[in-house]
């Protein structure tokens, strides 16, 4: 039951409010503000889930999400992207990346804690 969360945000207010839900559900998770912070604590250590904001300084979340979904261990980790840019044409290029679920911003909390207990239940670690 001590599920392991990882939060790539560049934002400080919404990666804020992220964290207040993670902690307010007992969950443990860590932060990176950047898409390549966020590769590396992917491939050192373990994670349940990764919330994935798709706008990023550098690489961008798309970007990073195609990266984890060519090695092998990381085909399967449940990878929610975080998003501002909604419109159509936008949905499908982020859905195309891999991503296992999207969370349009402003953020609907109570959608996203669902959306992280149903990739926690299917998770297969």
């Amino acid at each position: 039951m001590n599920h392991r969360i990882l939060v790539v945000e560049d934002n400080p207010d919404n990666m804020k409010l992220v964290t207040w839900l993670l902690e307010d559900e007992g969950w443990a998770f860590e932060c990176a503000p950047t898409a390549e912070e966020g590769l590396a604590q992917v491939q050192a250590k373990t994670f349940d889930v990764v919330l994935m904001d798709i706008s990023l300084p550098g690489m961008n979340g798309d970007e990073a999400t195609r990266l984890l979904r060519q090695d092998p261990k990381h085909e399967t980790l449940p990878i929610i992207a975080l998003t501002a840019h909604a419109v159509a044409g936008e949905r499908e290029k982020i859905l195309a990346s891999g991503v296992t679920a999207l969370v349009t911003k402003p953020i609907d909390e109570h959608m996203l804690v669902t959306m992280i207990k149903q990739a926690l239940n299917g998770c297969g670690g």
